[in-house]
């Protein structure tokens, strides 16, 4: 076995940024926040002080502008017998280990919070989720209207006395003659619906666009159509066995990393130790996922902004094929891989391995040829450049405010990664750079998604060194991990991956029981499509279609 197994990379390379060596400072936090603490909470992975309703705002902008706080990550919604709680996951883009979060707690006979879109924009489609879900209404947002139910649905899925049986009848409005004299305004704007079954909506997506001629002026993503309540699904299945499978369904183009993120989590709040062997195994099968993801935009794309099915989305489902068939090799699905069990992996390489590993060698082999293809024809393409470059543009700081992660951050310049920032599996031990790029538009969020997978390839390259020489009887898959897992009662905890689509981060919270009390889902598809009205607004309606595409959404992600 390699020595650089047994290395970290910051051992590998003295230069390396390693962003872990220190945690938030606590003490600088009360001091901080002395003013506005009524008292302190227990969480597992950060600091977390219990606030007033009313200084929602005032404590935010102090962690932001004077403490670095940048990124509001995430807000959860829960409700206690004697209480509900928003709980706001507040970290930095350029430190991930500090964290804290801020607890509010509310009465059960009035839960109503300050709204915190006025620091934060991503708190918008955050507050809207929790109003439709849970119930807790938050004073002085701008649009305060449900998210993922019809708006004349009546109570609130995860809330305790909501009645799952209960029939609901969602009332559509009737289709009047717009034509009618009480319906004739005097505006020079129109509304064209986009979806939800338009092909470069990529998904059930609903695009309410506001148009000035051919400009459009306002964009209004309504989602929810593919909403099943996974988190209250979720809750209602037993740590063990029943949740990971779960997660394959929500970005279903690159579902590895789903799979770990749910692992991390549980194996969090249960003290899972995971073999070391099996962290390489993971990261190598991640990487894979992590492959078709990005060749899916990528074929996508090209037919989003210039109909090009014949050459590049070909291409791109070609090599997305080979890596599928690795895949299907290494975990015998083809889609819903549930490769990922507590405390490890389902299994070793398939028999025999040394054909396994060839196949994946010669896959990788070929991808620098494959790649420079895609390079000619999209990179240097004239119509590509003339449709991507300068559209669609956000910059670092709204892409900030509105929580942006992924490739959609990184080519707006922000150098944020998970498996660098908060290190899990074996990324620590391997050689490899976090993609970003300054553009900020279109064209550049192409060429992130082609150069991670470029990094991808190297990573699953030293991954199969390493097991190549792996001692056989060092290869553990799994930990010894209790058939029925009952974590100790009220251990809280926020735990993330990153995805091909960037952070997706989880909080969950334990009972006692076999099953979570709660089990909140951060899809990064979400906060990217919030931002798509900064995007679009200004532009012409096929820049619209270029920049949703930009953002690689899944809906299964988004609506969850």
């Amino acid at each position: 076995m390699s020595d650089q197994s047994q290395r970290t990379r910051a051992e590998i390379d003295p230069e390396y940024d390693h962003r872990r060596e220190d945690g938030v400072d606590e003490s600088e936090l009360e001091s901080l926040l002395a003013g506005y603490t009524v008292g302190r909470d227990d969480h597992e992975n950060a600091p977390a002080f219990v606030i007033r309703p009313d200084d929602v705002q005032a404590v935010l902008t102090l962690l932001r502008d004077e403490a670095g706080f940048d990124h509001l990550s995430c807000i959860t919604g829960q409700e206690y017998e004697d209480r509900y709680e928003s709980l706001l996951h507040v970290t930095k883009y350029d430190r991930r280990t500090h964290e804290v979060t801020l607890v509010v707690q509310l009465p059960t006979d009035a839960p109503v919070s300050q709204t915190a879109e006025p620091v934060f924009r991503t708190a918008d489609w955050h507050e809207r989720e929790i109003f439709d879900l849970v119930g807790i209404e938050y004073e002085g947002h701008p649009d305060p209207r449900r998210i993922l139910l019809p708006d004349s649905w009546q109570g609130h899925p995860l809330s305790r006395e909501y009645d799952q049986t209960k029939p609901q009848v969602v009332k559509y409005a009737e289709h009047a003659n717009p034509l009618q004299p009480d319906r004739k305004t005097e505006t020079d704007t129109m509304v064209l619906n986009i979806g939800p079954h338009h092909p470069a909506t990529h998904g059930v997506l609903h695009l309410k666009a506001t148009l000035d001629g051919e400009t459009v002026v306002d964009v209004d993503p309504d989602v929810g159509y593919l909403h099943r309540c996974e988190e209250q699904m979720c809750e209602q299945g037993t740590y063990r066995y029943q949740i990971i499978p779960y997660s394959n369904r929500w970005d279903y183009t690159a579902n590895l990393p789903n799979e770990w993120a749910v692992a991390r989590v549980i194996e969090d709040v249960a003290d899972i130790e995971v073999p070391t062997y099996a962290q390489l195994l993971r990261t190598m099968a991640t990487e894979f996922g992590r492959m078709l993801g990005h060749f899916l935009a990528l074929g996508t794309f090209a037919l989003d902004v210039y109909g090009e099915f014949t050459a590049i989305f070909q291409y791109a489902f070609r090599d997305r094929e080979v890596v599928q068939d690795i895949l299907e090799d290494l975990t015998g699905q083809r889609m819903m891989f549930y490769f990922f069990r507590l405390g490890g992996v389902a299994w070793d390489l398939p028999e025999p391995r040394d054909e396994f590993i060839d196949k994946c060698r010669a896959f990788l082999d070929e991808l620098p040829a494959k790649m420079d293809e895609y390079h000619a024809l999209i990179s240097g393409n004239e119509i590509f450049q003339i449709r991507t470059v300068n559209t669609g543009v956000l910059e670092p700081d709204v892409a900030k405010s509105y929580g942006c992660t992924g490739p959609v951050a990184r080519a707006s310049g922000i150098d944020y990664d998970l498996r660098r920032d908060d290190p899990y599996g074996y990324y620590e031990r391997l050689d490899w750079d976090v993609v970003t790029a300054d553009g900020c538009d279109n064209h550049a969020r192409v060429l992130v998604r082609m150069r991670e997978v470029e990094e991808s390839a190297k990573i699953i390259e030293q991954c199969l060194d390493l097991i190549e020489d792996w001692p056989k009887d060092e290869r553990t898959v799994q930990s010894n991990v209790p058939r029925t897992l009952k974590p100790d009662p009220d251990i809280e905890t926020y735990r993330a991956v990153e995805s091909a689509k960037g952070e997706l981060g989880i909080y969950l919270r334990t009972d006692g029981s076999n099953k979570p009390a709660r089990f909140k889902i951060r899809s990064p598809c979400f906060h990217n499509l919030s931002a798509l009205p900064e995007m679009a607004e200004g532009e012409y309606v096929p820049d619209l279609i270029a920049s949703l595409g930009s953002l690689d959404i899944v809906l299964g992600s988004v609506d969850r």
